[in-house]
């Protein structure tokens, strides 16, 4: 039986959209090594409702 991998997907939540107010959010979903990098992760990404790039948070 083979073994699970240690790639998960994780999703990724703009966090400068929530303090805007505007209605909607913008996420992405990608894949990370949960050995190689064990805490949330942080990146810049596109936002298009704010048509600029902001930091993106994993949530969950």
């Amino acid at each position: 039986m083979a073994k699970k991998g240690n790639r998960i997907q994780v999703i990724l939540e703009c966090t400068e959209h929530k303090d805007s107010g505007l209605a909607g959010t913008s996420r992405y979903i990608t894949t990370k090594n949960k050995k190689n990098t064990p805490d949330r992760i942080e990146i810049k990404k596109f936002n298009p409702i704010l048509k600029r790039m902001t930091v993106h948070k994993e949530i969950k």
